[in-house]
């Protein structure tokens, strides 16, 4: 939540911006009026980088406000209406309709898969808005399952966050050799650095349907330079749950753009499955490739968005290889490099930063951020209330950790282990606090502070939300053990435990440890509430972060746990 200030923040003379809704990689997305029209709205305002020269910070403003009108022109049921793009003190903002309901990661975080037939009413909704968008010759980019709401009231699947869409034609933002979105939801031809087209959003779907069926990406590691080789080089493994939809989920993660399944195709198989509930088929006359290959006709043998394949020789070296030389030859480099990333990735060197050259090749360090995002659920530590005593000791709470890594920079850059060529700052709504224990870290504006024997906490007013920190000496076993010694223990310390889950990964480039569970509260009052918990060890110390909220807010708790771990500096 915002201060009570910026609750009635007025922009353009028109939007009165209310509560803030969540928090992105590319900026803040608020609960607004459009007072001219008297209808709510939701207003994404755009991120901006402070350290930017004035004239590279107007040209990023345009090129923001660009893309956000090119989507603006989309018109699809699926696709989140863009209002309105205004500039308001010389920072961008995007005002779009207002979805009542939360996204498919929080449904499958709340209540778990969802099955095949609504998973393929998922993919149906998804096709089509990402054929609406291919057409206009906009790429999304970053489809996943957070990215994808559910309005409640009508069941409607609505893709949103075109935020690092590219705009074929455009120089865009992320085009500037810079890699951004989710690696567990992105291509490899991505991960290999070439330039993509529409097939690479239809891999992304894949993975999508498989977190959908089985509530994990097939991807998903415990590093960066694991999901790099996972996507990359490892067999693709779709889950169980993903049988009966298996001839659609594994055509959209076919490695080779060339022949992964077409839109057409795959959305009219999964029609076929709603229609029968019987495992789809391809049809018989289907040619992979058919759909590039009608592109590249329509367009004098250019694509509008050119898709290299993995086994495709580049075009510069090609007249210098044999012809039995070139797919091969230039697959094998490509795979070898994705191999190296991830090598070094798991060394500690900038994964991000290695994979991205600029297209033209040069080596120079693109100025533009490359972000990746890494995801892991399920981690450890107690729930105990600040107000409370007598609850027995424990560790603290888990959730998605979103790792931020910037070109030239280790992946401990943004309030994590290692040197930071600067301090991290405060999103908007969120104010940077530096604790009396030796740590700092960003909390939301309005949460007080308040100490409990060795655990600290930042708490809303009412104690709807509860930020907690404990720092302790290295315990056996390390971070992942207290935390399962922790879930073992759950029931008896937090009342009608339940769900709880551990998962080992890296954070801050040191072991770590993730829990999430959920429990009745510490009152018939205050209700069922939701817990993440993040448990590591750095600089000679164990660091426990956790963030609880009740069951019906977990959107905002995730963001408040993602940010303070974004955030969170020690002193040493």
């Amino acid at each position: 939540m915002g201060t009570e200030g910026e609750s009635f923040r007025l922009i353009a003379g028109r939007y009165r911006l209310e509560t803030r809704l969540g928090r992105g990689g590319m900026g803040v997305v608020w609960r607004a009026t459009d007072q001219l029209l008297e209808r709510r709205v939701a207003v994404k305002e755009l991120t901006q980088d402070t350290s930017l020269a004035t004239d590279e910070a107007r040209l990023r403003r345009d090129r923001s406000l660009r893309e956000a009108r090119a989507v603006a022109q989309l018109h699809h049921p699926h696709i989140i209406v863009v209002h309105d793009v205004v500039e308001d003190d010389e920072r961008p903002y995007i005002v779009m309709e207002l979805i009542d309901g939360g996204s498919l990661a929080d449904r499958i975080s709340r209540r778990g898969p969802v099955d095949a037939d609504e998973a393929a009413r998922i993919g149906i909704a998804l096709l089509g808005a990402l054929g609406t968008a291919h057409a206009a010759g906009v790429l999304h980019r970053d489809v996943k399952p957070a990215n994808v709401l559910l309005e409640d009231a009508t069941d409607r699947i609505v893709l949103t966050d075109f935020g690092i869409a590219q705009v074929a034609g455009a120089t865009t933002l992320t085009e500037s050799g810079s890699f951004v979105g989710s690696p567990e939801y992105t291509a490899p031809e991505r991960m290999s650095g070439v330039r993509t087209g529409p097939e690479s959003d239809l891999w992304s779907l894949g993975a999508l349907l498989c977190t959908a069926l089985s509530g994990e990406s097939p991807f998903r590691r415990d590093s960066l330079g694991g999901i790099l080789h996972a996507v990359v080089i490892d067999e693709v493994r779709p889950p169980a749950q993903a049988a009966p939809l298996l001839p659609v989920v594994r055509g959209l993660l076919e490695r080779d753009p060339e022949r992964r399944l077409d839109a057409a195709e795959a959305e009219r198989m999964l029609r076929a499955f709603r229609a029968t509930g019987r495992t789809p088929k391809l049809s018989a006359a289907y040619t992979p490739g058919r759909q590039q290959s009608q592109r590249r006709e329509e367009s004098g043998g250019r694509e509008a968005t050119p898709t290299i394949s993995l086994r495709k020789a580049s075009s510069r070296n090609a007249s210098s290889r044999t012809a039995d030389q070139s797919p091969r030859a230039s697959g094998r480099a490509a795979l070898i490099a994705a191999v190296l990333v991830a090598a070094l990735a798991g060394a500690g060197v900038s994964a991000a930063a290695l994979l991205l050259n600029s297209e033209d090749g040069g080596g120079g360090t693109p100025k533009d951020t490359a972000t990746a995002t890494v995801s892991a659920t399920g981690s450890g530590a107690t729930e105990v209330s600040p107000s409370r005593t007598g609850v027995a000791p424990g560790t603290a709470g888990g959730s998605p950790v979103t790792s931020t890594v910037s070109p030239g920079a280790t992946e401990g850059t943004r309030g994590t282990a290692g040197p930071s060529p600067s301090a991290p700052t405060a999103p908007s709504g969120y104010r940077l606090a530096h604790d009396p224990r030796g740590f700092s870290l960003a909390v939301p504006d309005g949460f007080t502070r308040s100490e409990q024997k060795e655990r600290v906490f930042y708490v809303s007013p009412g104690e709807t939300f509860r930020l907690g920190i404990k720092i302790l000496d290295p315990q056996p076993g390390g971070p992942l053990a207290v935390m399962e010694r922790a879930d073992a223990n759950g029931s008896s310390t937090n009342p009608g435990y339940r769900d709880g889950r551990v998962t080992a990964t890296v954070h801050a480039q040191q072991v770590a440890a993730l829990w999430e569970f959920t429990w009745d509260g510490f009152s018939a009052a205050e209700g069922p509430r939701h817990t993440y918990d993040l448990c590591w060890e750095e600089g000679g110390r164990m660091y426990d972060v956790w963030v609880s909220a009740p069951v019906g807010k977990v959107r905002e708790a995730k963001e408040y746990f993602d940010v303070a771990l974004d955030t969170f500096v020690t002193a040493g």
